[in-house]
């Protein structure tokens, strides 16, 4: 039944309410926003498995909770502006991702954020994973050595591989710290390395004009742009024969050949832990940041035929999902 329908039939039966419980006034539901930094067809499914573990924790929206879900769009100015419009409404808790926790951050230090953010010691957002201080804490989705794991299973199926084109968010500061981690782990590799920067989605075009045959790979660094702009960058990596790794399954599912990285419904699922302990009287401040616990490798069957590629059997063999 709908909250709309509920409240009716509750409303229905008013008359034979106690006149003292008529003059109660009802409890404040505590409320969750969800500061969604890109759009509901990349994070939907995000959301959808966080309010689904609120739900087997107890927490049912419109019965003793209430979520509010706002989208940014991959808008900075719009990120800023979700975190003031939830300060104004005195939520209890905000949840959000990426660069949008630095946003909620500035906006309040009073109201408990909790986040799955990139590298949240990196950048600064926390003081430590065991004590992050504050009124933040969340999930990491950093882990040791990510960006070299991707670059070897990249060369699983390249061996050859001897020039790389790294492609940034250079907006979104955990990217441009996994471009460095690329680039170093590449100069160990000794592989040839072009990197190109992105601020604004018209810069993509220009970038593969740029590549004219310059690379044999491209590794994509993720943040908000890139992600909202995940089909023109594989449609240009696959007409340019491009082979493409990132870190996400979204860009998998968009054309990439792979991608390796932390497990996002995983992720948000988490997410949904801590928010149930700080509704029960937890401070975000001293909940430990977690790091990922479940990786997934991604493989696209039909990019790597289009593209020509034979994946190595062993390679599909380890991978956790593969898309024909």
């Amino acid at each position: 039944m709908s909250s709309r329908r509920e409240f009716m039939t509750l409303l229905g039966g008013a008359a034979a309410w106690p006149l003292a419980t008529r003059a109660q006034q009802p409890a404040k539901l505590p409320m969750i926003g969800f500061l969604g930094s890109s759009t509901p067809s990349i994070q939907g499914q995000w959301v959808a498995a966080f309010v689904q573990r609120l739900r087997e924790l107890g927490w049912i929206e419109g019965r003793n909770a209430a979520i509010e879900v706002r989208w940014a769009e991959a808008r900075p100015e719009r990120v800023a502006e979700i975190a003031a419009e939830f300060v104004r409404l005195k939520v209890d808790i905000i949840v959000t991702l990426g660069a949008a926790v630095v946003a909620a951050k500035q906006a309040t230090s009073v109201i408990p954020i909790v986040f799955v953010a990139s590298d949240p010691l990196g950048t600064g957002l926390i003081a430590s994973l065991a004590r992050p201080s504050g009124n933040v804490t969340g999930l990491s989705l950093q882990a040791p050595d990510l960006a070299g794991k991707r670059l070897e299973v990249l060369r699983e199926v390249l061996p050859g591989l001897r020039r790389l084109a790294i492609l940034t968010d250079v907006d979104y500061a955990a990217a441009v710290l996994e471009m460095e981690e690329v680039q170093a782990v590449a100069r160990m590799l000794s592989l040839e390395v072009t990197k190109f920067e992105i601020r604004r989605g018209k810069d993509i075009v220009p970038v593969f004009e740029a590549l004219n045959g310059r690379a044999e790979a491209l590794y994509v660094c993720v943040g908000p742009v890139l992600n909202a702009h995940r089909v023109s960058v594989n449609t240009l990596a696959n007409v340019a024969r491009l082979p493409t790794i990132a870190a996400s399954r979204e860009f998998v599912e968009a054309g990439s050949l792979m991608s390796y990285g932390p497990d996002f419904r995983d992720q948000f699922r988490r997410a949904a832990d801590y928010v149930d302990k700080i509704l029960r009287g937890a401070k975000p401040g001293e909940l430990p940041v977690e790091q990922p616990t479940k990786f997934n490798l991604i493989i696209n069957l039909t990019t790597a035929k289009a593209l020509g590629i034979e994946v190595p059997a062993s390679l599909l063999a380890r991978a956790d999902e593969v898309i024909e």
